[in-house]
């Protein structure tokens, strides 16, 4: 396996316009990892704040605490799907959120959808990310 084989491998038509902090497509081939809703709580269960891209930023890093058990990293995810509870909130948030993404997830743009739901299951969540990985098999 090259090393280009290694990491995902984005997939941008010819012609197409680059999106911005996402990517259109991603091809992979390896271990599959797939990663159930994370919100923005800690490892004990609790919210330590209620602000959307707070929120955000600690259900990416238990993301990362999840792809690291595996032994991926955040370089392996090749699709996230977010679900938020307010869609304003998401734009007025925005560069804050992008802030928090950088954090955890440094700049590695998988393809990524986000919609906006009435609710989410835990009462006090704004955000629930969930993700899929492909760690590369070994040569």
């Amino acid at each position: 396996m090259t090393e280009n084989s290694r990491v995902p491998r984005i997939l941008q038509p010819d012609g197409w316009t680059r999106p911005k902090g996402y990517s259109h497509g991603m091809a992979a081939r390896g271990l599959q990892i797939f990663i159930s809703g994370q919100i923005g709580w800690d490892v004990d269960g609790r919210f330590h704040s209620t602000r959307l891209a707070d929120q955000v930023r600690q259900a990416l890093l238990n993301i990362v605490a999840i792809l690291a058990d595996a032994g991926a990293s955040p370089a392996h995810v090749v699709r996230l799907t977010w679900y938020v509870t307010s869609r304003d909130e998401y734009y007025e948030q925005l560069a804050d959120i992008g802030v928090a993404y950088r954090a955890a997830m440094g700049k590695h743009y998988p393809p990524m959808s986000v919609v906006q739901v009435v609710a989410l299951m835990e009462k006090d969540a704004r955000v629930e990310i969930e993700a899929t990985a492909v760690l590369p098999d070994a040569d």
